[in-house]
């Protein structure tokens, strides 16, 4: 770590709660850019293996038709929160957004919960096991902060006062509503196929499926009903991620972060407006007349 400590030593110098968002994104844009997109991609995928959830995304057939758009309209409007800041004039319209989206169907709040918990506890997890250092104790509570606050802003009811009580709730919400249907399998193979094809041609993606089940916990894989992978797959897949974790700690840190706002997105190729993410005719006008970001 002889030349990864600057970023960490400013995350140490500020207030977890006051500067939650500032503190999320050095952590997440300069220290953890990759993993933390993975971590949010789990964290998506976990929420699929609840019935409640997987059966409302299967039944607008939006998710099977346009996976990739889909993907792409979740990941940008919690990077424009989590990049500009929840106060910030691109934050409040991404948050009004994403409410709209939901609130066109009537979702449980204890779902609304869960999906919240997983964007708190997953990032932690992925980063303490394939992370080039543990996640520090002011990251651990930014990140409670800010999501709790992004949930005030969604008007979701009951939010745990306290982060070690939040993750009770997550930890015994997978234990009661993790189990298989045909939803799950359908919306978890269509996320597991998109994942997949990042990284590799069509003809090969059967033999990627099997790592892509290593990366699950055995409750999660039943849920979906994928097959238990080898077990010296699964050590191979895992031990190729610390290894990255063991190698990263000789490079030299990020001194620019790597924004998911600025990079190229399959779906908006010339750019986007935050109004016109989500499906086909739920577009919004633009508010304010706010710039697009550029593709």
């Amino acid at each position: 770590m002889l030349f990864r400590r600057t970023i960490l030593q400013r995350i140490q110098r500020l207030d977890p709660e006051k500067d939650d968002q500032r503190i999320l994104f050095l952590s997440w844009y300069h220290d953890f850019p990759w993993d933390c997109r993975k971590a949010l991609e789990f964290a998506l995928f976990r929420t699929y293996a609840v019935p409640s959830i997987s059966g409302l995304l299967d039944s607008t057939g939006e998710f099977l038709q346009r996976t990739q758009q889909r993907y792409d309209d979740t990941e940008l409007l919690i990077a424009e929160f989590v990049e500009n800041g929840y106060h910030s004039e691109r934050g409040r319209r991404a948050i009004r957004r994403m409410n709209q989206l939901h609130h066109r169907f009537h979702i449980p709040n204890e779902d609304y919960l869960y999906v919240l918990s997983t964007f708190v506890f997953e990032p932690r997890r992925w980063i303490n096991r394939f992370g080039w250092r543990p996640y520090s104790e002011h990251e651990r509570l930014a990140t409670w902060f800010f999501w709790r606050n992004i949930g005030r802003m969604m008007n979701i009811r009951d939010i745990p006062s306290s982060y070690e009580d939040f993750e009770r709730f997550n930890v015994e919400y997978e234990r009661a509503h993790f189990r298989y249907s045909e939803t799950n399998r359908r919306i978890g193979e269509a996320t597991r196929e998109l994942f997949l094809s990042w990284y590799l041609p069509r003809p090969l993606r059967k033999l990627g499926r099997p790592a892509v089940h290593s990366m699950m916990d055995e409750p999660l894989r039943e849920a979906f009903g994928f097959p238990r992978p080898p077990a010296a797959l699964q050590r191979s897949v895992q031990g190729l991620l610390r290894a990255r974790s063991l190698a990263l700690r000789a490079f030299p840190e990020r001194l620019h972060p790597k924004l998911v706002t600025r990079l190229q997105h399959k779906s908006y190729p010339a750019g986007y407006e935050i109004e016109q993410l989500g499906p086909p005719g739920t577009q919004r006008e633009r508010v304010n007349g706010g710039p697009s970001h550029e593709g």
